[in-house]
Parts: C-alpha cells; sequence; structure tokens
C-alpha cells in the first residue's frame, strides 16, 4: 500500500471544509469507487473496508440488484421528493417491510417516516414517549449514544460529544448503568429498580427507557438477553415506554433483523436509520405501536421525510436478503469465524478481551492510544477500522455482512499482524 497523496484536491478539505471533518481525519485517501467491501482511492490503491460506513452499508458498497433498482426507477423519471406524498415505491416498501420482518415477528407496528438520519428518529421518539405519558425524565445508559442533535444528545454519554452543545442545555435525562458497567456480578437491572421502586429516591416517573441492545460507539457493550427482559419489564411496572435505538445494531448487524430479538421483548418505539436504506442513501424511520401513534399531522416534520430513492433500494434489499433464512445463517456462519480470529488475535495483546455480537465485535485493548496505533497501522497496510469505547480503546470491526469469507479472513490477517507490530514495538520501547 502506498501512502497517500496530498493534492491540490485534498488540501481544498483543509482549506474550505469545516473543522468538524472526522473520520477523513484517520483515512487522508480520496475515494473514487467502491464494490462490496472494496474502496479505491485516486492513487489507486485498494482498501478493504470494516467500517461500511458505519454500519450503514450492511449490504456493502454499489449491490448490483440494488443498482439496477435504483437505476431502473430513475431511468423512467420515477418521483425524486415528494414530501410524503403517497407514491408507488412508498407503498412497495411498506408492504414488504410488513410481509417480510414485522408480521414474522408478530410485531405490528406502524412506520413513521422520520428526517433522514438516526438522530432524527430519535428525537422523534422522545418526543413521542413524552406526548404519551404527559412524563419529561427519559432513562439513557452509561456509555449509550444516541446522537448529536440536542434532544438525543441530552441521552448520549460521550463527553466529547456533549462538550459540542457550547454549554446548551442537556435536561431531563438520568443516566443509569448498564448491564456489566459494574463488573458481570453486579445486577444494575436490580439497582434501577430499587432506584425507581424508592419515591424518595429523586428520579420522577419516566416517560421511556432508551438503550441500545449492543452499545456500538460506547464500546461493543453487549446486553444480556436476561436484561433486557428485565429492563422491559420495569418499564412496564412503572408505565414507561420501552426505547430500542437499533441504529447501528439493527438489520442483521447483531444476528436477527433487529438486535432484540433474541431476548424476546417488545420495544414501544424503534428508532431505525443507517442501513435501513440498503445502498447507503440517507433514510430512517420510528417503528411504533398503534397505541402510542398519537401524534397531530405534522407534529414531528421535516422535508426528507421519506427518501423515494431509498424506498426503492430498501424494498429490493429486504427481497434480496430477507426473503428466506440463508442470508441469516451465511452471517451466523461469518461471525463464528470472526469470534474465533478475535480471539486469537485478543490473545496477542496483554490483557485484551472481545467485546460485541454477532459482525459487530471487536477487541477492547486496554487503551485509546494503542486501538489508535493498531488502527493507523492497518490502513497503511489497507484496511480502513476505526475504534470506539469511552477511551477509544475497542477496535471495532463493521465488515459489510455480505463481505466474501476469504475477504473477511483476508482483512483479519492485516488486523493480527498490525496488533502483533503494536504489541512488539511497544515492548521494546518498554526495555
Amino acid at each position: 500500500m502506498t501512502s497517500t497523496v496530498i493534492s491540490a484536491e485534498t488540501d481544498i478539505y483543509a482549506r474550505r471544509e469545516s473543522a468538524a471533518r472526522s473520520y477523513c481525519r484517520s483515512f487522508p485517501a480520496s475515494f473514487t469507487q467502491a464494490q462490496g467491501a472494496r474502496l479505491t482511492d485516486d492513487q489507486g490503491n485498494t482498501y478493504i473496508d470494516f467500517l461500511a460506513g458505519c454500519a450503514s452499508l450492511n449490504y456493502g458498497h454499489n449491490d448490483p440488484d440494488l443498482k439496477a433498482a435504483l437505476i431502473e426507477h430513475i431511468s423512467a423519471d420515477g418521483l425524486a421528493h415528494g414530501l410524503d406524498y403517497h407514491n408507488t415505491p412508498k407503498a412497495d416498501f411498506l408492504k414488504t417491510f410488513e410481509r417480510l420482518i414485522l408480521k414474522p415477528r408478530g410485531l405490528d407496528h406502524r412506520v413513521q417516516f422520520t428526517g433522514p438520519t438516526g438522530a432524527n428518529a430519535v428525537e422523534a421518539a422522545l418526543k413521542l414517549a413524552r406526548k404519551v405519558t404527559g412524563r419529561r425524565t427519559v432513562i439513557a445508559f452509561t456509555n449509550g449514544f444516541h446522537g448529536v442533535t440536542m434532544g438525543a444528545l441530552a441521552a448520549t454519554g460521550n463527553s466529547h460529544h456533549r462538550g459540542g452543545a457550547g454549554g446548551g442545555s442537556l435536561t431531563d435525562v438520568v443516566r443509569m448503568p448498564y448491564d456489566g458497567a459494574f463488573g458481570p456480578e453486579v445486577d444494575t437491572a436490580a439497582q434501577i429498580e430499587a432506584m425507581l421502586d424508592n419515591p424518595s429516591s429523586g428520579i420522577d416517573a419516566p416517560a421511556a427507557f432508551l438503550l441500545e441492545a449492543v452499545q456500538g460507539e460506547g464500546g461493543l457493550n453487549a446486553a444480556n438477553p436476561e436484561w433486557l427482559r428485565k429492563i422491559e419489564r420495569i418499564a412496564r411496572k412503572h408505565g414507561a415506554l420501552l426505547i430500542v435505538d437499533d441504529i447501528q445494531a439493527g438489520i442483521g448487524r447483531t444476528g436477527g433483523f433487529f438486535s432484540f430479538e433474541e431476548a424476546g421483548i417488545t420495544p414501544d418505539l424503534i428508532p431505525m436509520a443507517k442501513s435501513l436504506s440498503g445502498f447507503g442513501l440517507p433514510m430512517a424511520c420510528l417503528l411504533v405501536r398503534p397505541q402510542h401513534d398519537i401524534w397531530a399531522p405534522a407534529e414531528h416534520n421535516g422535508t426528507f421525510r421519506g427518501n423515494v430513492h431509498a424506498f426503492v433500494t430498501a424494498r429490493a434489499a429486504l427481497v434480496k436478503f430477507w426473503s428466506d433464512k440463508g442470508f441469516q445463517n451465511e452471517v451466523a456462519d461469518k461471525a463464528a469465524l470472526l469470534t474465533e480470529r478475535l480471539q486469537r488475535i485478543a490473545a496477542i495483546i496483554p490483557g485484551a478481551s472481545l467485546k460485541g455480537r454477532g459482525m459487530m465485535q471487536g477487541i477492547d485493548v486496554g487503551s485509546g492510544e494503542l486501538a489508535s496505533e493498531i488502527c493507523a497501522r492497518c490502513y497503511e497496510d489497507g484496511l480502513i477500522i476505526e475504534t470506539s469505547g469511552a477511551h477509544d480503546e475497542v477496535v471495532k470491526v463493521l465488515a459489510p455482512l455480505t463481505i466474501e469469507t476469504d475477504l473477511l479472513a483476508h482483512g483479519l490477517d492485516i488486523l493480527q499482524a498490525a496488533a502483533g507490530e503494536s504489541v512488539c514495538v511497544r515492548a521494546l520501547a518498554a526495555e
């Protein structure tokens, strides 16, 4: 892999793009093409993609069947934008989503199309939970990440992102310990229940519990199914709605289509985005149990609520990947390979441990500095991979679910070599 050439084109980003840019600081290449789990830059270098648009590309880059469906729609002068008008692609998506996803899982949720970002779907969930219950307090969890708009940011734990509010008010959220926050021996659900049962705890009756079944940006913390069931029971006991943020952990990333399927729970509200369109197109929605769908028309509004092009590719993705169990079984096989290889890599890093579930796994290497070193070495060798966690201490694998098994193995070879080299360099420096 040759080093990235800093060109006039690259310089324009430093000169004109906001300082808020982030991923391009770690991966300064200028990308020109993408297919499957591969990216190509303007120097002809090819990279294996273990970031996949931060789980926005679960089906990889430019899936040929999704691309063909979109091209056919555009070529026929199909609607590109129509506010929330009725349109055939929307109807086709809803009917397919109902048939392949909702009904087989016994879910009767309505689909609210929000603004096209995950954060907007979370904002809608928070607003609706408060409207339904007439309460203000939301219980969120340590290491949770739900977006950086003000309402979602109030429920996000990360201090770096919270600092972006510039001193703005981030209120009406009570933070509780996530599963395993105090070690595996501490039942945090029991602690939460004791706090809520105590009328002198100082915690007002909550409107909702907001959680991720697997915390993505928080460090790949995976909740035990029993813990999730306990939280659902506590929410019901106290008249609160249960919101499961499935923006990063859903759509096959952690096993089933939804991240909470293994636990057998039924959330009241489910924010979704990222890979919902199947093609990397902006699209988000909030799944709402019918009894809670009490919005007045346009009460949660947005010019781009419902991306028609995304309806086309989202439906094509559902038909291609979720019409039977084949795709899900293939993902399970790759997840097993990922677990086995990450265990092998963790064994060469003192104190390292595995995190996550399914195709949303990584290695806690103990420090953000070491994790960043490993990811930087990976990039130099043609692998794009990022960190997560409170201290960026987790090297996180978010490869496309469609990645070829041999390419997945090759990427993990690069990761293993980078980890080994980083450990050796540190050991030599310590002598």
